[in-house]
């Protein structure tokens, strides 16, 4: 029996507790195994969820000649390796900030009542692409409110928490821990594999009493038990393999949010270390402006209200400077990344190549609640870079079907996401 003739859930069923990697090659087709793994690509998706001054970053003019606008000249020296994309949005997601947590969803209708989120962007393409590191996404945040807002979302539409701690990042990806901690954690996870035993055990005494809709439903719980076995089996391995080694030192934790750019800075950095190691392939980063208080602009200088108050500048030339300056300074962190990602060597690649940078927000315009027209930038991956792609402004194209582009280029087998209604050709190589 081929891999195509295989059903999912009969496979899954058949496998139960002893799925494991081994099995999962075994099954690939003789020719598949011989053949060398192709260079490795990667995703880092960044938003902050007030946004940027639109009139500052959007370019006026479209196309491969477009003039760069006065946010896009701090990228200047990366021209060809970005794009800049306008007149995309969610359909359906609206209602001002309460959109902040579907940016990697595009789950409609946030503030209607009994709203349940979607799967993220990056959970679905580390579903689809399998256990190929040790961890299958990263979930950052900057001044992060952790009980309320993140970028990852599983199926489920349960909210995943964000780590907001370099130190512990740089622990777990880095720091193995003595035998017997990791005997700990491997009594863990043995643990959590016999819960779910017991648990499988149960609901098979009781599923021949059950009608055909219940049944269906059961199947359904019990292959996504199976699927966290599967997980745990993975989990389990890891544990076992020494962890990778970094000449970069164990980073400081910033604590003060007045801090913005400094925290923003060393996170852009952890995600850096963690492709660098190939600790994984998909990070996620969501800098909660929402959150963020006074803070300073300058060493000298701090803003004269929170990032909030600012972003909601009614016109008023001090905020709109402030706001710029605060814009222009997270373009140049965004540029410092782009040029530490094309110094890094990997394969005879530049690592920029195999990386695609999304930096967006689901907000268009904080001032007005707007959440069209998103701001949206990708660059890296080696996509088709160097131009500005100006959709319908009064008629937004779903951003989705970018989301669509990026997950077939990191080779996800899948024809939409979301509210996808296609892909955009003019980013494919």
């Amino acid at each position: 029996m081929t891999p195509r003739m295989l059903n999912r859930r009969r496979f899954l069923r058949s496998a139960g507790v002893a799925l494991a990697l081994p099995w999962l090659e075994s099954l690939r087709p003789a020719f598949a195994r011989r053949t060398e793994a192709p260079p490795p690509r990667r995703m880092l998706l960044i938003s902050n969820n007030l946004g940027v001054l639109p009139k500052q970053f959007f370019p006026e003019t479209s196309g491969r000649d477009y003039k760069l606008s006065p946010y896009l000249r701090e990228l200047a020296e990366f021209r060809n390796d970005f794009t800049v994309l306008s007149g995309l949005s969610h359909p359906d997601v609206d209602g001002g900030h309460s959109t902040e947590n579907c940016f990697l969803t595009a789950a409609r209708g946030p503030t209607k009542s009994g709203f349940r989120n979607t799967i993220s962007l990056d959970q679905f393409a580390a579903e689809r692409l399998g256990p190929v590191t040790r961890f299958p996404t990263l979930n950052l945040g900057v001044n992060l409110d952790k009980a309320n807002r993140s970028l990852s979302w599983t199926r489920d539409g349960v909210l995943l928490p964000a780590e907001d701690r370099a130190s512990a990042l740089y622990r777990k990806m880095f720091i193995q821990g003595d035998s017997s901690a990791v005997e700990r954690q491997l009594h863990k996870l043995d643990e959590r594999a016999s819960i779910l035993d017991t648990l499988l055990d149960d609901t098979r005494q009781v599923q021949r009493k059950l009608s055909r809709d219940d049944q269906w439903r059961l199947d359904q719980y019990l292959t996504s038990v199976r699927e966290i076995e599967q997980r745990l089996h993975v989990a389990r391995q890891w544990e076992l393999r020494p962890k990778p080694d970094t000449d970069e030192q164990p980073p400081d934790d910033i604590r003060d949010q007045k801090q913005f750019f400094e925290k923003f800075d060393l996170m852009l950095s952890m995600a850096r270390l963690a492709f660098e190691s190939d600790s994984t392939r998909l990070v996620t980063l969501m800098v909660d402006a929402f959150a963020t208080p006074v803070f300073k602009l300058h060493p000298d200088q701090n803003t004269t209200d929170g990032y909030h108050n600012l972003s909601h500048h009614g016109q008023s030339e001090s905020k709109v400077n402030q706001l710029i300056d605060a814009d222009q300074q997270q373009m140049a962190l965004l540029s410092r990344l782009f040029s530490q990602l094309a110094e890094t060597r990997e394969g005879g690649d530049r690592l920029l190549d195999r990386t695609m940078i999304l930096f967006g927000s689901n907000m268009g315009d904080s001032n007005t609640h707007d959440n069209t027209n998103l701001p949206i930038l990708l660059a890296g991956g080696n996509l088709r870079h160097g131009q500005h792609l100006a959709f319908r402004r009064d008629h937004n194209l779903p951003l989705c079907n970018l989301y669509v582009t990026m997950l077939q280029h990191l080779r996800v087998e899948t024809e939409s996401f979301g509210s996808s209604t296609g892909t955009l050709n003019q980013m494919i190589p």
